[in-house]
């Protein structure tokens, strides 16, 4: 099943474990497993998985605001393990859900209300202190967008936060001494709080290209440690600080370029 969209020519491929994967122009997206939604295959969102264990004990509701849709799997996921929960997905491609809601229907009453709107734009219309987590997983061409990763984007992730809560990105590098994610992690640590990243150890050497998860709140952040020792593969979780170092912040007013990942990142 097919269909060109906003973001190009999605497609949406069964696989032999009964998953699914949404590419876009053959890059893949998303997996869903329509029959258990907990099921996440791909392993950074594993990784968001056990931080919003972590922050929210199963059965319990909690707000969600999510930037960045593709298939909805994040969402999937709040929802089957904590129903009634509320979610708010910030989606600029209104074909790309369209096409992935008639593909891979969502359950009913599932709390998942999508906005075609980019993460920019739409994070301005959410109100002050009514979300538990902000997850930030969105990309165009391979890239998170640069206004997702400046001082006054995460200053909007704080105004629309709760005291305690915390905000999850799905960020990319593999550049030698990882220029990108010092510095998104020095806007971060200044803009929101402290916190820590998730990733495997050859990443957080620089000796591969592959995801970061960096997690941060105005208050303390659950101990992933041991979710981190269990997973399969195993990632390191180092202290945001650390990773930041003496890097500057990113801001609106400077023109950067965010690093570009090959298609087979998203499956790490």
């Amino acid at each position: 099943m097919e269909r060109r969209t906003g973001s190009g020519m999605a497609s949406v491929e069964a696989q032999g474990d009964g998953t699914f994967v949404l590419r876009v122009d053959g890059s893949p997206q998303s997996q869903v497993d329509l029959a258990d939604p907990a099921n996440l295959p791909f392993e950074y969102m594993r990784r968001i998985g056990d931080v919003v264990d972590a922050v929210a004990p199963r059965r319990q509701p909690v707000a969600v605001l999510h930037v960045g849709g593709a298939a909805l799997s994040l969402p999937r996921y709040v929802a089957v393990t904590r129903p009634r929960s509320r979610q708010i997905v910030l989606e600029p491609d209104e074909d790309l859900t369209e096409f992935v809601r008639e593909a891979l229907p969502l359950p009913k009453r599932s709390g998942i209300k999508v906005r075609p709107v980019t993460g920019r734009a739409g994070i301005a219309g959410v109100y002050d202190d009514s979300v538990d987590l902000v997850i930030l997983d969105a990309f165009e061409h391979e890239a998170v967008p640069a206004n997702l990763v400046t001082a006054e984007f995460f200053a909007e992730c704080v105004r629309v936060l709760r005291p305690t809560g915390v905000l999850v990105a799905n960020l990319i590098d593999g550049k030698a001494g990882l220029p990108f994610l010092r510095r998104t992690a020095a806007t971060v640590r200044d803009v929101v709080g402290a916190g820590v990243v998730l990733a495997e150890r050859k990443i957080l050497r620089g000796k591969g290209f592959g995801n970061v998860i960096m997690v941060a709140s105005p208050q303390p952040v659950p101990d992933l440690t041991a979710a981190g020792r269990r997973a399969q593969p195993p990632y390191d979780v180092m202290p945001l600080h650390e990773l930041a170092g003496k890097a500057a912040p990113l801001t609106d007013a400077e023109g950067f370029v965010t690093p570009r990942a090959p298609a087979s990142v998203f499956r790490s």
